[in-house]
């Protein structure tokens, strides 16, 4: 809410000194210039995201999402202790941890919302439990082995090698998530105490 009010003041206040310095001309070009951009750029990155949000509904379809629920089990049991009860959920964690592994970024958000509402307590249905912070937590900094959209997004652009970045990727990835987690668990130990 307040990035709408700030966005809009920025724009404002852009409109407002061009006016007064005489370059009207110039800041609708620019408007222009970053409205036509921004239409390549969805229309680049709408490939990429319709192929894998497919791929993705066909391998939970074919239940070959099965095979790295079981590789994951041992973390997601203990980073999601309801996983063990319930199959369902973590199919869905799996799902979305992996199409975050495979950098899918807003391809994993609907398996993301699924994994977040398996995961609401019908006793407070509004209130966020530990569970649903730590995969919000994890979704947002997301660990990535296969950074697919930043590369769509930089071929896109023209770069000859878009996954020249991966180490880079893996090492910034991991550390996000690992302090994400870390602040997360201390958060929840704060909210218990008091």
């Amino acid at each position: 809410m307040i990035m709408n009010y700030f966005w809009c003041l920025c724009v404002i206040l852009s409109v407002l000194f061009a006016m007064i310095s005489g370059q009207v001309g110039g800041i609708t070009t620019s408007f222009m210039e970053g409205a036509t951009a921004a239409v390549t750029l969805a229309i680049t990155m709408a490939g990429p995201l319709c192929l894998w949000s497919g791929l993705g509904n066909l391998m939970e379809k074919l239940s070959i999402t099965d095979y790295p629920t079981a590789l994951l089990r041992p973390v997601l049991y203990k980073l999601f202790p309801s996983t063990r009860y319930d199959p369902g959920i973590s199919r869905a964690i799996s799902a979305n941890v992996c199409a975050n592994l495979l950098g899918l970024g807003n391809a994993a958000t609907p398996m993301g919302i699924r994994a977040v509402s398996k995961l609401v307590n019908p006793a407070k249905p509004y209130t966020a439990t530990d569970e649903m912070c730590r995969l919000v937590v994890m979704n947002t900094a997301s660990i990535q082995l296969l950074p697919t959209t930043v590369a769509a997004v930089r071929a896109g652009a023209g770069c000859r090698n878009p996954l020249d970045i991966l180490p880079c990727v893996w090492i910034s990835s991991l550390l996000s998530v690992s302090a994400g987690l870390l602040a997360a668990e201390l958060l929840r130990r704060i909210w218990t105490d008091v």
